[in-house]
């Protein structure tokens, strides 16, 4: 049978970001079908659609930047295939990008930024907490399950900066381990935010390890997507404090690799 893949970000946000990711990929499979997609189906007596979540969003996290993959048995065209989905899109759910990739390539997380809006009376708090996690060796966070243990957060955390009253985390991903953002705000203090329903912890970029060797020689149509979503995207590798936009009407397409096999 022929195998296509797509990559599809997209963003969850407003009451879709109470979703649950089980739920959401139900929403995703519906959407897919909505659209006359031709979906490819495993094997076995309970087939179901190859609808892939390389990296799952907690429930009540805002996803800026989120991707699913979609295995096809039938070559469409990327814009065709956003065409179609957006036909069939919910409220809160907006189609960000979508593109081909190699049926063999199998998204991988790397790394993810956050980014939570602090209230004014506890922004100095903050900063006492990350000058003091600066002077320790270790960041130690607790775990109940699957089985009560302990955890180094330091060597996961590669970016945590307050700017203005926006508290920013870069966070390494990979099979071997990760951090959760809840838990690097238990370590500062305000994970009582995310009970406030003013305040919402937001997924703003999700890299994936096959895009890693990208990232420095970036076609301009993508590196221009990136830019005019400063406001919701920090990239690694630009100025802090670039200044913000939203971009919810903007569409990138792009097809790499090969169309099938």
């Amino acid at each position: 049978m022929n195998r296509y893949k797509v990559r599809v970000r997209f963003r969850k946000a407003g009451d879709l970001r109470f979703l649950s990711h089980h739920d959401l990929m139900r929403v995703w499979e519906r959407l897919a079908r909505r659209a006359q997609l031709p979906l490819r189906f495993s094997e076995g007596f309970h087939p179901k659609p190859r609808i892939v979540f390389p990296s799952a969003l907690a429930l009540g996290i805002v996803g800026h930047d989120e991707v699913v993959e979609l295995e096809l048995t039938q070559f469409l065209d990327p814009e065709e295939i956003y065409r179609r989905l957006q036909a069939h899109t919910v409220p809160g759910l907006d189609l960000v990008s979508v593109r081909t990739i190699p049926p063999q390539v199998i998204g991988q997380p790397a790394c993810a930024t956050y980014r939570l809006q602090i209230p004014e009376e506890r922004v100095e708090q903050v900063q006492q907490c990350l000058v003091a996690l600066q002077a320790r060796s270790q960041w130690t966070v607790c775990r109940e399950k699957p089985v009560p243990r302990q955890l180094d957060a330091r060597p996961f955390v590669r970016r945590l900066a307050l700017e203005g009253n926006c508290l920013w985390m870069e966070l390494a991903l990979s099979a071997q381990g990760s951090v959760r953002a809840e838990e690097v705000l238990q370590l500062l203090g305000i994970a009582d935010l995310l009970l406030d329903g003013r305040y919402a912890l937001e997924r703003v970029r999700l890299v994936l390890q096959d895009e890693l060797p990208e990232r420095s020689v970036q076609p301009v149509a993508a590196r221009s997507r990136e830019q005019s979503l400063a406001a919701s995207v920090c990239v690694h590798d630009e100025p802090e404090g670039t200044p913000a936009s939203s971009d919810a009407g903007h569409r990138h397409f792009e097809e790499t690799g090969d169309s099938g096999s």
